[in-house]
């Protein structure tokens, strides 16, 4: 099991798995604003995480509020690397054509780890050839 040290820097809830075999746990926003149609926000969390080396935090949005009210993240998936510190902080963005009102305490997005590599790259002149090779965007089809 992975171990996340967390520290609290507001009266916000822990992060917490809603179902036992989640593979996010849920985020809580640590401040309300009132979201304008296509108007972004950094939402605070209220807290900060050491994520062990070797090991990331993803940031995704939550389904029911993309859904039920055009609520995203604006960069979908963020990444917290395990070096950083700071408070864990939320770029969401309404893209509905409603206000919508962050309340403090209320679902803002979920949490996922996942390991990492650390690439090594090594510059060739060519690139092994494959069937796709450099089609791109549509080369499968639809069907």
């Amino acid at each position: 099991m992975l171990k996340i040290k967390i520290q609290k820097i507001a009266g916000v809830k822990m992060p917490a798995y809603a179902h036992k075999g989640d593979s996010g746990v849920d985020l809580y926003a640590a401040e309300g604003h009132v979201l304008k149609p296509m108007e972004r926000k950094l939402i605070p969390t209220g807290i900060k995480i050491e994520i062990p080396y070797g090991y990331e935090a993803q940031i995704r949005p939550k389904s029911g509020l993309a859904i039920e009210h055009g609520i995203s993240h604006v960069n979908c998936i963020g990444t917290i690397d395990s070096c950083y510190r700071g408070e864990i902080k939320i770029p969401v963005i309404n893209l509905s054509d409603r206000q919508y009102s962050i309340e403090k305490g209320k679902k803002i997005g979920q949490m996922v780890f996942a390991r990492v590599e650390e690439a090594e790259f090594e510059e060739v002149r060519e690139l092994d050839k494959t069937t796709r090779n450099e089609d791109g965007f549509g080369s499968t089809g639809l069907d």
